[in-house]
């Protein structure tokens, strides 16, 4: 609680920055307490039941929907929501296929409140092998290099608390959950962007921070070339209301301060234990990278 203690809540820059709206560029512990996970859920849940006699397979829950993920608990379903969004932050994450040596696994950074900076990785490099700063000519790269920066994800990552509008569970039945801390990596490109505009940019220009009001959740079905769809998220902030900063509240900031300080340093133990990898790492293939627009790769 004493970083919270010390920041004078009537400050809007103080509080601004705790918050990680700051530079919105659109660009030991293992970690805190696990949080609940707020994903969209593609793909519809199939399930059994009886029609006519006949046991036949059915759409339990719907694609398009958001899932919440309990840890170490049930996962939640609903078509709406609404947030209540605390503070954001920024990472990068690549995902890395798994080998006949080594599983699939995630390189992610610390997080930061922008992304003009280097962030140490858990491989034990910077920003998931990107060279900070910009890239004008992306085309001009080599192709190893190119397909190396498509699969490295600029992540808006969003700390809050979420109401399920008639939730269900995995088998469509309908349960009751109050509302719940959670955290949200937002790295597909059009949503980093949404929340952004949207939310963290509209309040910044208001001088309005994100913890005084709700934030309303659908979801905006797009389709894919092979005829498959996918989910975006449908974001609309809500300035009616204006919210208290209560003493429920300011425990909940305490705690997800704590839960990305804990996980900075878990990130930052592991580029410790792995730097060395990096050592060797060719500095003219390094000094290949000039400046490109995030939107290129992202």
């Amino acid at each position: 609680m004493n970083e919270v203690a010390n920041i004078n809540t009537k400050d809007y820059a103080a509080m601004a920055k705790a918050m990680g709206m700051v530079m919105d560029t659109g660009s030991n512990k293992e970690k805190a307490d696990a949080l609940a996970r707020v994903r969209i859920n593609h793909a519809p849940i199939m399930g059994r039941s009886e029609v006519n006699g006949k046991m036949v397979n059915v759409e339990v829950v719907a694609g398009g929907t958001y899932k919440l993920d309990i840890p170490d608990g049930p996962t939640y379903y609903s078509d709406t929501a609404t947030i209540r969004p605390y503070m954001q932050r920024f990472m990068y994450k690549r995902f890395v296929m798994k080998t006949d040596s080594t599983p699939n696994r995630y390189i992610k950074t610390i997080m930061a409140d922008n992304l003009n900076i280097d962030l140490k990785d858990n491989d034990g490099g910077f920003n998931c092998g990107k060279a900070a700063g910009y890239i004008q000519d992306f085309k001009s790269l080599p192709e190893k290099m190119q397909d190396l920066l498509k699969q490295i994800k600029r992540v808006r990552v969003l700390f809050g608390t979420i109401e399920l509008h008639n939730p269900v569970d995995e088998t469509g039945a309908s349960v009751s959950i109050g509302a719940t801390p959670f955290i949200w990596e937002v790295e597909n490109r059009d949503a980093f962007k949404t929340f952004g505009t949207v939310v963290f940019n509209k309040l910044n220009k208001m001088k309005r921070l994100p913890i005084h009001h709700y934030v309303k959740l659908a979801t905006e079905e797009r389709k894919l070339p092979n005829g498959n769809c996918f989910y975006l998220p449908s974001v609309s902030l809500d300035l009616s209301t204006t919210l208290d900063m209560d003493d429920d509240t300011q425990e909940n900031l305490a705690n997800f301060l704590a839960w990305v300080s804990n996980y900075n340093g878990y990130i930052t133990n592991a580029w410790d234990e792995n730097m060395h990898k990096n050592e060797d790492v060719d500095k003219e293939t390094v000094d290949e990278f000039i400046d490109i627009t995030a939107e290129e790769f992202a």
